[in-house]
């Protein structure tokens, strides 16, 4: 279900997913909610727009910093999902550096790829501004441009545009000087230069030499680009993972941003109960079925038993790392942007249904219930719970269908409702705020018996099909509540989730039945 409301007036990446959650689109915006709202306000799609449309089904987005930002973040998540709607649009190369070989006499190039000696400088996202920064830094400082060094001067020297290294005309200090100037400039220490620039382009403008004075111009843009910060791609040799979190309501809602050799390549979001130990626990469950980074970035110390639990995972050892100031501190709190945009944007669907359906308290924990069937074969349930307006897999359950035989799916719901909470009884767990069925009156009607037999008194509605109308116990007709208001939309999301989890489950015990 797409939430346009859920989106912010913010740079970032937008996410378009079909149904079973696979990445269709990725694209960028400078303002998300501008962006993604005009997909369904404009009518005349172009055909590859239009099946796009059709076929998405939800939406993710990353908060950046700046629209640069999310011009490199795009560029990371295409190669790492291949959209389907990406492909006339992708390149298989990434964006160019800016390289000073290693060399006795470090050469100025161009550079596809980091790999190889010396240092390396972006990568830039516009090719024009990469090559007036190329073009600013090697006039300036006259640096060599040649593959190998001739034995006598160039043209490049006799236009005053190289040094001429490869004559003698410049010792290996001064060039050495020259190259350390160069390494500054395009490290982002650029003020003294932008200065002297800004003065030669106001004496040029003086002198009605404005082409020349224009061209300064471009090339001073071009410097001032360099200062600008790209958190979303940065030179690392190691991987790091970026967590934070909000606690709220007694709920844990957290974020992590997985960054490999200096990208952004994803994030993943959780949604848990608040407990004393919850970052630990976390911690513990998570890196024990995903490998640890060489670095965790992270808002709070941790035990040092912890630490030495990651350094055994990983094989080796892993930095923890608790930055108080600087570049990794704007990232923590960049996850922390995205941790209040991303989750207490669903804030406004809880509060809808609450006020949709006269609900004491904010549904902070709903439970969806489905059942999927093969002509009566195969009958399986599905229960999904949404915590804080947000899917929570880890209590994602499902039920193979034991005391009913052949379509009856009123009796199939009773039974997956009774096995649920008198489970939850049993092991003396919460309860949800709110319980959805996937149906109409008659599903409804089952599974609110199995509450009453368990003398559970848990609100319950159900949805049905088509109209999507909303039903509650003791009315015969649904609720007046749209089906394309915000309590309904929200009821939907909910109710697919469920959908998608049951038939998962169904072709999984098929699939068995068949290898069998």
């Amino acid at each position: 279900m797409i939430d346009l409301e859920a989106l912010p007036h913010l740079p970032g990446c937008y996410l378009f997913k079909d149904e079973e959650g696979t990445v269709l689109y990725v694209g960028k915006a400078k303002d998300l909610k501008k962006r993604v709202s005009s997909y369904f306000q404009k009518r005349d799609h172009d055909p590859k727009t239009a099946s796009l449309m059709q076929a998405a089904r939800g939406l993710d987005f990353i908060v950046t910093n700046t629209e640069v930002e999310a011009f490199l973040l795009e560029n990371t998540l295409i190669k790492k999902h291949w959209p389907r709607y990406n492909i006339l649009l992708k390149d298989s190369k990434r964006y160019a550096c800016i390289h000073l070989t290693g060399e006795k006499f470090p050469r100025i190039r161009i550079a596809r790829k980091n790999t190889g000696e010396g240092e390396f400088f972006g990568p830039f996202v516009s090719a024009k501004e990469r090559d007036y920064i190329y073009e600013v830094v090697r006039k300036t400082f006259q640096l060599r441009t040649c593959k190998k060094m001739p034995s006598r001067a160039c043209l490049r020297y006799h236009i005053g545009a190289c040094s001429g290294p490869c004559i003698g005309s410049v010792s290996t200090e001064e060039y050495g000087e020259k190259v350390k100037k160069a390494t500054s400039v395009l490290k982002g220490n650029i003020r003294e230069l932008i200065e002297s620039m800004e003065a030669e382009m106001k004496e040029m403008a003086s002198r009605q030499m404005f082409e020349q004075a224009m061209a300064l111009r471009d090339e001073i843009a071009a410097l001032e680009y360099l200062q600008e910060k790209q958190n979303m791609e940065r030179q690392k040799k190691h991987d790091e993972d970026i967590l934070n979190y909000i606690v709220r309501d007694n709920t844990v809602y957290l974020m992590l941003f997985k960054v490999y050799k200096g990208t952004l390549e994803d994030k993943q979001d959780y949604v848990f109960a608040f407990g004393e130990d919850f970052l630990e626990e976390f911690l513990v469950q998570y890196y024990s079925k995903n490998d640890p980074p060489e670095e965790l970035i992270v808002p709070e110390s941790l035990e040092e038993s912890l630490v030495e639990f990651l350094a055994h995972v990983k094989g080796k050892k892993v930095r923890v790392t608790v930055p108080k100031q600087g570049e990794k501190k704007e990232l923590l709190e960049l996850v922390l942007k995205n941790v209040e945009i991303g989750f207490f944007g669903d804030r406004k669907k809880l509060e809808a249904l609450q006020n949709k359906l006269s609900l004491p308290r904010l549904p902070n924990v709903i439970e969806c219930f489905d059942i999927s069937h093969l002509s009566g074969t195969a009958t399986v349930g599905s229960m999904v719970q949404f915590r804080g307006g947000r899917p929570d897999k880890h209590n994602y359950r499902r039920f193979k269908i034991e005391g009913v035989e052949g379509i009856d799916d009123f009796a199939s719901i009773a039974e997956v409702v009774r096995r649920r909470y008198s489970r939850l009884l049993e092991d003396k767990h919460e309860m949800p705020d709110l319980i959805i069925i996937d149906g109409g009156k008659g599903q409804l009607s089952s599974a609110f018996q199995e509450l009453r037999k368990l003398r559970l008194r848990i609100p319950i509605i159900s949805i049905a099909k088509r109209e999507e109308e909303i039903y509650v116990p003791g009315l015969k007709s649904p609720l007046p509540i749209k089906k394309d208001e915000k309590a309904s939309l929200f009821v939907q999301e909910i109710r697919d989730e469920a959908h998608r989890f049951a038939i998962t489950y169904n072709r999984l015990l098929r699939q068995k039945s068949l290898i069998q």
